[in-house]
């Protein structure tokens, strides 16, 4: 199975395909460039990505993945890495990408989940990341979203054993929100910032695990200023 950085850096074994992990991260933490680590370290141990980007457009996704190595035209084009342009739609215009929605209503892209659970048998090779589902907040209601996360797009994908990452961000929703996702992923990770000295200090914890044994401290980021790659701090 391909290797999922940072994640399985802090487990001590593979987390299982087909895992839903829910990533709540500080705003102004790391996670946007450690989702794409991530991603780049799966593509290299020889899997498949689906990156779902709500919060940055494909060309960025596309533009930080060649930093770090990846050559985002020979993987689209062959189909090894899909980027899914969620984010053109919240300017109010009209995506040309391959991959996109048109909308960001639940009850419309609970079709685009039907699409998914049908086409195609178990993929346990291939991760999918939404780097950043709390946007659906501001196109619906806070029950309808979730609910859609919980009964259409979280089964979707685990039908298919695909391991999935879904980032939320802290401390913007209402308490229900955190603790209906966190009842029902196998993982949750947490991203922080912490400002209380001279130099801002990110970190990463896994807060648990239902499957695999981990190590629930935090653990400090290295954050690369050639390419912005995110790394454990040794």
């Amino acid at each position: 199975m391909p290797h999922i950085p940072l994640i399985e850096d802090l487990t001590m074994g593979t987390v299982p395909a087909g895992s839903a992990l829910l990533v709540e991260f500080d705003a102004a933490s790391q996670w946007y460039n450690a989702s794409l680590a991530i991603a780049a370290g799966w593509l290299r141990t020889g899997g498949r990505v689906s990156y779902y980007a709500f919060a940055h457009s494909p060309e960025s996704i596309r533009n930080q993945l060649n930093r770090l190595g990846i050559k985002t035209e020979e993987l689209e084009r062959n189909g090894t890495l899909e980027i899914w342009d969620w984010y053109t739609v919240t300017l109010g215009w009209k995506s040309k990408e391959k991959y996109s929605t048109d909308t960001l209503k639940v009850a419309e892209l609970s079709i685009h989940v039907s699409r998914v659970r049908m086409r195609g048998p178990v993929a346990p090779e291939q991760l999918v990341v939404a780097d950043e589902v709390s946007v659906l907040d501001r196109f619906n209601d806070e029950k309808s979203w979730v609910e859609y996360e919980l009964a259409r797009s979280m089964p979707a994908f685990k039908d298919r054993k695909m391991t999935c990452m879904r980032g939320v961000i802290r401390d913007l929703h209402s308490n229900l929100v955190y603790k209906r996702l966190e009842s029902v992923n196998d993982g949750i990770i947490d991203f922080k910032i912490e400002t209380e000295s001279e130099e801002v200090v990110n970190l990463i914890r896994i807060r648990t695990m239902r499957n695999v044994g981990f190590d629930s401290r935090w653990h400090p980021l290295r954050i690369s200023h050639e390419n912005f790659d995110v790394a454990l701090e040794k």
